[in-house]
């Protein structure tokens, strides 16, 4: 679920979510499996959480629908054979407590939110500054408005502002984009812009070159002004049948779809701004993931991108 509140707030839930949070090369010779949810390292075992069970079959070649319809044993068998064909002496394993919540190859060089918020601190965002965030343990999604920077539509207060996403446990790339808050509602839309960025986790220079990165995205925040104008202006004649086409064109999974449901009698209307708010307002659905809620908010920026494709 997406809401708003403070960087400190962040900063604190950050802090405890991170504390037991360790990093170890583990020599693949001191690798076994009892099962898909369970890894021995040496005589230890650990429990796999299932975003680390996912990047594992990734890994071993085996399809995860198939594993977890096998029995452990059928599981334990099919793991500890492949994991001998794999190319690296050691794998990158992270770790909360005792259980293991991702693995990578040993390149992966892993940014971490509690890095991001720091570099933000020392680009002068102070602690009270307010942020829309989904957090969880495999997720965040920050963006922060600039009330400098405020316009009206058709009497629409929206601010835009800067977004930045991020997974510690590889489900997406750290990413930068262009972010507007309708403030009636507190609706967030991620927009792909030309200039959104999008980094894999194999450099260290990669908060670096965040400041450039914020700087270029801010000068396209103009361009949505006149993209929001044009999605109040385009009628859409069956806002249901539009939102489907749109849950299937952006193959959104079972819960999502739950989501825009929810949110589709808050925000009803025949226009495309009505749909597109349809799907920033299920990212405050409070039973979603964090990557669901910023997925459903990158989703109506990407139709508000469309809409003067779409009315042409």
């Amino acid at each position: 679920m997406s809401q708003m509140t403070t960087l400190a707030s962040v900063m604190e839930r950050v802090e405890g979510m991170s504390k037991n949070h360790a990093d170890k090369y583990i020599r693949i010779k001191n690798i076994s499996f009892a099962s898909l949810s369970t890894v021995k390292i040496g005589g230890d075992e650990h429990v796999l959480r299932p975003v680390a069970q996912q990047s594992l079959a990734n890994r071993l070649g085996i399809p995860i629908q198939y594993l977890r319809k096998c029995p452990d044993d059928i599981q334990a068998l099919n793991m500890n054979h492949w994991i001998k064909s794999e190319k690296n002496e050691e794998l990158f394993f992270r770790f909360d407590g005792d259980e293991v919540r991702a693995l990578f190859t040993p390149r992966y060089i892993p940014t971490d939110n509690f890095e991001i918020l720091q570099k933000l601190d020392a680009l002068n965002y102070s602690a009270d500054t307010r942020v829309k965030c989904s957090l969880d343990n495999e997720f965040m999604s920050l963006s922060i408005p600039d009330g400098r920077q405020t316009f009206n539509v058709n009497g629409e207060r929206m601010t835009p502002g800067i977004s930045v996403s991020n997974s510690e446990v590889g489900l997406a790339s750290l990413s930068i984009a262009a972010f507007t808050l309708r403030l009636i509602c507190t609706n967030g839309m991620i927009s792909k812009t030309e200039v959104s960025a999008s980094y894999r986790h194999v450099s260290a220079k990669i908060l670096d070159e965040l400041p450039a990165a914020l700087n270029n995205i801010s000068r396209e925040l103009g361009q949505q002004k006149e993209q929001i104008k044009l999605s109040l202006e385009s009628k859409v004649s069956n806002p249901e049948s539009t939102i489907n086409n749109f849950n299937n064109q952006f193959l959104l999974n079972k819960m999502e779809k739950e989501a825009v449901e929810w949110a589709l009698p808050l925000e009803y209307g025949f226009t495309m701004f009505n749909v597109i708010n349809t799907y920033t307002k299920a990212a405050q659905y409070k039973e979603l993931p964090a990557e669901s809620s910023f997925r459903l908010e990158k989703v109506g920026g990407t139709i508000l991108g469309m809409v003067k494709q779409i009315i042409n």
